[in-house]
């Protein structure tokens, strides 16, 4: 997989690719991530990458052209890899809701193209021209695109093949199909006692059948109790068990 970032700050994005997983990832060729800055492909000797708004008000908006020239350095690139046009994703607070489901469409593609916005703003006509989607990683505004494609980029990569050291880590995170797209449930590990709290009895008990229906009535509680929506939505979806909606009946919020 590969990514490709116009960015006027590239230097972030070695969080990605030096460090944790998807450090190792990259390491090992999985995926890769080319950056292009804007400020390279300016004419002026301020190297200026935004200008006034038409029509007043405040702050400052990304011109076009630097974009461009940033795009089409990129595509050609791409080209001389013998990569196929990826498409280009502009993170913004006015796209489409990031989810594990979008996550995992892209982590099924070659890659993207993500371009990330500051200022104001980019010239629409640009977006207009060169962008096939917009993504948000949700209801508030970040300085620039830059944290939300690195979020992006660390959900897709973490789907990709051989990148988790276990293949079932993926498969139970929370939002999963398989798991109803329902949170995860808690997690414990050693020492079996902590602060007096110990370990629940059915985890250490061997009984796999047991343990499997107490996980995944604690998937349940815990979602009923903090993303209600999210049982709503496995229901319509026709994820949820009749062992399930027995189980829910006997929580409190009577879900």
């Amino acid at each position: 997989m590969r990514f490709d970032v116009i960015t006027l700050f590239p230097e972030l994005f070695t969080a990605v690719s030096d460090s944790g997983v998807t450090g190792r990832a990259h390491r090992q060729g999985i995926w890769s991530v080319n950056t292009w800055n804007p400020r390279n492909y300016t004419t002026d000797v301020h190297h200026t990458v935004d200008d006034r708004p038409y029509g007043g008000g405040p702050g400052m908006v990304m011109l076009s052209q630097p974009l461009e020239h940033a795009l089409m350095a990129a595509r050609s690139h791409q080209q001389a890899q013998g990569v196929s046009p990826l498409p280009v994703i502009l993170m913004s607070p006015v796209g489409r809701r990031f989810d594990q489901e979008v996550a995992q469409s892209l982590a099924a593609t070659p890659g993207a193209i993500l371009l990330c916005g500051r200022y104001e703003g980019i010239d629409q006509r640009f977006i207009d021209q060169y962008v096939d989607d917009e993504l948000s990683l949700g209801d508030f505004v970040l300085s620039g695109g830059e944290i939300a494609a690195m979020a992006i980029m660390d959900a897709v990569v973490r789907l990709l093949p051989d990148v988790l050291h276990t293949a079932d880590s993926a498969i139970q995170d929370s939002f999963q199909p398989s798991l109803s797209g329902l949170l995860d449930s808690p997690h414990y590990t050693r020492p079996e006692l902590f602060n007096g709290i110990p370990v629940p009895s059915v985890l250490a008990s061997g009984h796999h059948k047991n343990i499997a229906r107490f996980r995944r009535e604690a998937s349940l509680a815990l979602t009923a109790a903090r993303r209600p929506d999210l049982i709503e939505a496995a229901r319509q979806k026709g994820w949820l068990t009749n062992e399930d909606e027995a189980f829910l009946r006997t929580l409190p919020s009577g879900m």
